[in-house]
């Protein structure tokens, strides 16, 4: 792996992160409606997905999934499943007039907010298609295949994760700026709407336009 090829890397990797996705999007309403821990933890979940689908990319799962028609089927309909469910499950949240977790000017149970973020997180991390059509597409071209892919996977996955963990520390706070705002009952339930929408929009568009790479 050549210095030119791991700057640029790390150049589209940041940009990468800061487009807007399910990972973005999923971290700011978590530091809104649950406190900025929350969305520290749901990004140290998604991260830990991240990881683990580098190494599986490493393992061969690039390969195939550009040429197993049941494999790319079975995990794009997983991705699109993950979304649909936060969509939906936001979206019924509203509705119900759930309390939020995090009442403005009180502690937050931290431990309970901390690990149910954090399983959300990793859960989201594992069925985003951004991410995955990242690692079939994206990572291969960085990977010199006559050194240690092993190696080289899990070093470009450890500075990937440490970009992402600050794009994502950054979103966590602005959405963390958000929840002054979603102490009205009736600005939080149309923003839980607006973030159901959004999930469920990304889960149709996984749909009909995530396409595999080999047909």
């Amino acid at each position: 792996m050549i210095p030119d090829n791991f700057l640029l890397f790390m150049v589209l990797t940041m940009f990468v992160s800061l487009a807007p996705g399910p990972n973005v999007m999923f971290i700011m309403s978590q530091a809104a409606l649950r406190g900025h821990r929350a969305g520290i933890m749901a990004g140290f979940g998604i991260q830990l997905a991240n990881l683990v689908y580098f190494a599986l990319t490493a393992l061969g799962l690039g390969v195939l999934m550009q040429t197993s028609e049941l494999a790319f089927f079975v995990v794009k309909w997983a991705g699109a499943a993950c979304l649909a469910f936060f969509g939906a499950a936001a979206i019924y949240r509203s509705f119900r007039g759930e309390p939020p977790l995090v009442e403005a000017g009180q502690p937050s149970p931290v431990m309970a907010v901390g690990r149910g973020a954090f399983l959300d997180g990793l859960m989201i991390g594992f069925g985003n298609p951004k991410t995955i059509f990242w690692f079939m597409v994206f990572l291969p071209q960085f990977i010199n295949a006559q050194g240690n892919v092993l190696t080289q996977t899990l070093a470009l996955g450890t500075v990937g994760a440490l970009i992402d963990l600050g794009v994502q520390w950054l979103y966590t706070h602005l959405g963390g700026r958000l929840s002054r705002f979603l102490g009205n009952p009736s600005i939080r339930k149309w923003f839980e709407r607006g973030v159901g929408v959004v999930f469920l929009s990304l889960a149709i568009l996984v749909v009909f336009t995530f396409k595999q790479g080999a047909h």
